[in-house]
């Protein structure tokens, strides 16, 4: 199974979180890991260039850091650009059907925060429902995400064992697709 790793972070070399994912997933076979924000810095998206490398790939992963219950801008903006009808969806749009969809994600808030009595009432997974019917609507497996929490307070140690984990999750042939609802 091949696997592209679009990683979302609009600082990725200051980032310690997303920054140490990207790198641990580089270093894996049958990974393209492309940082979409250096890939276009004025962001001017290369739509067929995009497009492209999707269809080369069997898995696909949207690494960001969760900012406002939500993904970062530029992700919003591929997902327009990109995901063209009559390409992504749409009564000949289905260059992506059977393909699987992975979203990887890190919070500052702790795992506790995400819960209905938590700080912030969701969990990630509702909160990432957009992209779950965006899957539903361009024909993609939508994968249980995999979530980091708690980046401020996580410790070298735990950023380690954190990119081991993603490495084994990500590239699980096995993972758990959520239902469409």
């Amino acid at each position: 199974m091949k696997t592209l790793v679009l990683v979302f972070h609009p600082d990725i070399t200051n980032s310690r979180i997303n920054r140490r994912l990207a790198e641990e997933m580089e270093k894996q076979s049958n990974v393209t890991v492309h940082r979409v924000y250096e890939a276009y810095p004025n962001e001017q998206i290369d739509v067929a260039a995009e497009q492209r490398l999707l269809e080369q790939h069997d898995r696909m992963v949207l690494q960001f850091p969760f900012y406002w219950y939500s993904t970062p801008a530029l992700l919003k903006k591929w997902e327009d650009e990109v995901l063209t009808y009559g390409w992504a969806y749409g009564s000949n749009g289905d260059k992506l059907h059977n393909k699987e969809l992975l979203i990887a994600v890190s919070t500052a808030g702790t795992e506790e925060y995400y819960t209905p009595t938590g700080r912030h009432k969701y969990t990630v997974p509702e909160l990432l429902r957009p992209l779950q019917a965006t899957s539903n609507l361009i024909g993609t497996r939508y994968l249980s995400p995999f979530i980091v929490y708690g980046v401020w307070e996580m410790s070298n140690e735990q950023l380690e064992q954190s990119a081991k984990d993603y490495v084994a999750y990500a590239l699980n042939n096995e993972i758990k697709a959520l239902a469409v609802r």
